[in-house]
């Protein structure tokens, strides 16, 4: 039999999902109905957080309507990450808004492919093209403090994965944020493969699906002439927060969530 590669399997999959909601058969769907739905919004979290990180931005969608999915990333490894999040995706039926925060926004383009994505938001994030790498377009410019000296290694026999050093992790991640609140955060990070940073992805996301990307201008863990240069690249409509830290989704929720509605219509 061919070989079939991650996105013949997340295709699959998403058929497979259709079907058994469905009962077995493909459902025609009622035009009007379909067309005044309001998309789900499908919100990946980054390296070293949770779905918790979006719980400002979940709280405003749900209460302006929106149905809200902050899928558990399990954070080891592009591929594999984007196979996981296939199976989340074939459960959840009609259009969905797909949004990445940091890391999550490789694995958001990854999947904008999947039937029913009508368009993709990258919040602090990596907008990544086939055959590049995170690690590359991190170093490509200045500004990013994430290295060695903020990060420690956790090895273990599958592997070795990155945690962030408890003392610097604020002033890289969460500058903007209340001391307490940030260390809170921090202790209950989720460590992630350091793979992840070398892997390079396997697709570029349609040109011709909207994009939009929101720039923390405070933000020490990707550069933000980074990305800017990605959401350029991409064609990303883009909205900058000023001084915000690359947890933006926490400390700016209002904004956040303005842009992924407008992603949404």
């Amino acid at each position: 039999m061919p070989k079939i590669g991650s996105l013949g399997r997340c295709i699959l999959t998403a058929m497979l999902g259709v079907l058994l909601l469905t009962g077995g058969t493909v459902a025609q769907a009622n035009v009007s109905e379909t067309t005044k739905a309001k998309p789900t919004i499908v919100l990946l979290h980054g390296a070293f957080a949770d779905g918790s990180s979006w719980s400002g931005v979940t709280s405003r969608l749900q209460s302006d309507g929106y149905q809200v999915v902050a899928a558990a990333v399990p954070l080891r490894g592009i591929a594999s990450d984007t196979s996981y999040l296939c199976g989340v995706l074939a459960g959840i039926p009609g259009p969905k808004v797909l949004v990445g925060h940091s890391y999550g926004g490789a694995l958001v383009s990854q999947l904008a492919d999947t039937s029913g994505v009508k368009s993709l938001v990258y919040v602090a994030a990596f907008i990544p093209e086939a055959g590049e790498t995170l690690g590359a377009l991190n170093s490509q410019f200045p500004g990013s403090e994430l290295g060695p000296d903020t990060t420690t290694t956790i090895s273990y026999p599958g592997g070795v994965d990155l945690a962030l050093k408890p003392e610097t992790a604020q002033a890289i991640f969460a500058a903007d944020i209340p001391a307490r609140q940030a260390a809170v955060a921090i202790a209950a990070q989720r460590p992630v493969a350091a793979s992840v940073f070398t892997e390079p992805v396997e697709r570029t996301a349609p040109a011709a699906l909207p994009k939009y990307a929101v720039i923390p201008t405070g933000d020490h863990a990707i550069a933000p002439a980074a990305e800017r240069f990605m959401a350029h690249r991409a064609g990303a409509r883009i909205t900058e927060v000023p001084d915000a830290s690359h947890l933006v989704a926490i400390s700016r929720p209002d904004a956040v969530t303005k842009v992924i509605e407008r992603a949404a219509r």
